[in-house]
């Protein structure tokens, strides 16, 4: 099943978002701005992964466009969409063997974060700054590299884009489009960094070898009293604004099959199955009033999975199960996805949904310190290292306009990004 063949974000969304004093048209020029979702699709050793991003604003006489790209969205009417398929090094520069030297892991600075030092870990990313000497690098670049494998006092530090050597099938589909009026200058956007450069690629293993995740204290959190002391209080609040509470939904709506009997797993009052048509859905979270205000749970339970990861469910109990922006409070990740796995019936899928939303005080280290990206990586680890998953894939959105009465919207105005990944039981 495809579940991107057709349109993930609506034109219907597009046409309301961000429309205010514009001139629509019906379709492009090289003249006019437009709205452009691209779509990313590659594959790993391990998993199949797509990456949605909307480009709100792009000037299509003057961002850069590859020569395929631009001859695919000018002249072309709005819903047009374009499929392009891109040799590993045409779309990202191609990778370098060069570009891997073996350093001694004495030169990788040990900054103090929170007062506890930067360790390095193989298959994870760093800022380039903290090996600033190499290849000329300065120690005030963030840009990531990556480190792969480290033994005794050497490492890889890859500095190669974590994509250089995949084929890219890029999806273009254009939102809207509209006059460019008088507006002149501004900054060029580059196009093929717009789709690439904000962290595709850093949520597969390097060189397929697992990530280096679990090392010294990842599991461990800021706040350590029992976690029912902490959730006693009910939390009757939105843990995703409204534009990526929607597209939650409408995720969950093609992975899981109409009638399903689902456990929303570290459920609170909202279970973000508005639209997949579920049949019975059973809830396990940590507040009873936050469960009896979920109006979709036939059935609900209290209960604590990191002093208990045992599911209270029978084997083979459930065609699905989905946790929503909650993994990164679990402290026994493998044995949770372990009773996952025994609960599901055969076939049945897991899906997890995150994003960078969370209470600071009960996540876990190693999510809290690890790029957006990285943390799909740590999800996808944790069905690699059950193995008990089939059909794995990973999934994110990025560049959705936040709701104008958010109450983050003084701050950004992009929406939550989505970050997913699922897989079914073998």
């Amino acid at each position: 099943m495809d579940l991107f063949a057709e349109e993930f974000f609506s034109l219907e969304e597009a046409a309301a978002s961000g429309t205010a004093g514009r001139a629509p048209l019906e379709r492009t020029t090289g003249r006019d701005f437009a709205a452009i979702e691209f779509g990313l699709h590659w594959q790993s050793g391990q998993a199949r992964h797509t990456d949605l991003h909307v480009a709100n604003q792009l000037n299509l006489w003057r961002d850069y466009f590859p020569p395929e790209l631009a001859a695919a969205v000018v002249d072309q009417p709005v819903g047009h969409s374009v499929t392009i398929e891109f040799a590993p090094g045409q779309l990202v520069p191609a990778y370098e063997a060069a570009l891997c030297p073996t350093v001694e892991t004495r030169r990788f600075e040990r900054r103090l974060v929170d007062g506890r030092p930067i360790e390095p870990h193989s298959g994870r990313f760093y800022p380039k700054g903290l090996i600033a000497g190499v290849r000329d690098i300065t120690s005030d670049d963030i840009m990531p590299f990556r480190i792969g494998t480290i033994e005794g006092a050497r490492l890889v530090a890859d500095l190669n884009h974590p994509l250089a050597d995949r084929p890219l099938l890029v999806t273009a589909r254009i939102l809207k489009a509209w006059q460019a009026g008088a507006q002149r200058g501004g900054t060029m956007q580059d196009v093929p960094e717009m789709i690439t450069g904000k962290g595709p690629g850093m949520q597969a293993r390097w060189h397929d070898q697992a990530t280096d995740f679990f090392s010294a204290d990842a599991f461990e959190r800021g706040r350590t009293e029992p976690d029912g002391e902490f959730y006693q209080a009910a939390r009757l609040v939105d843990h995703l604004d409204r534009t990526a509470t929607r597209q939650v939904e409408k995720l969950y709506a093609r992975l899981l099959t109409p009638g399903a009997r689902v456990l929303d797993l570290m459920t609170s009052w909202k279970s973000h199955l508005d639209l997949a048509q579920a049949g019975q859905v059973a809830g396990l979270g940590m507040n009873a009033e936050e469960l009896a205000a979920n109006p979709v749970l036939a059935e609900r339970l209290v209960h604590d999975l990191n002093a208990d990861p045992r599911l209270p469910y029978p084997d083979a109990s459930f065609d699905a199960v989905v946790c929503t922006v909650s993994v990164e409070y679990l402290v026994r990740p493998f044995e949770v996805f372990a009773e996952v796995r025994r609960v599901l019936k055969p076939g049945g899928r897991f899906a997890v949904v995150c994003s960078n939303r969370y209470f600071p005080p009960k996540t876990i280290r190693v999510w809290a310190e690890a790029h957006p990206f990285e943390r799909t990586g740590l999800v996808l680890e944790y069905f690699l290292r059950d193995g008990g998953y089939t059909g794995l894939n990973t999934f994110s959105l990025t560049g959705l306009f936040r709701p104008e009465d958010d109450k983050y919207a003084d701050q950004t105005p992009w929406s939550d990004p989505i970050h997913a990944v699922w897989g079914d039981k073998a």
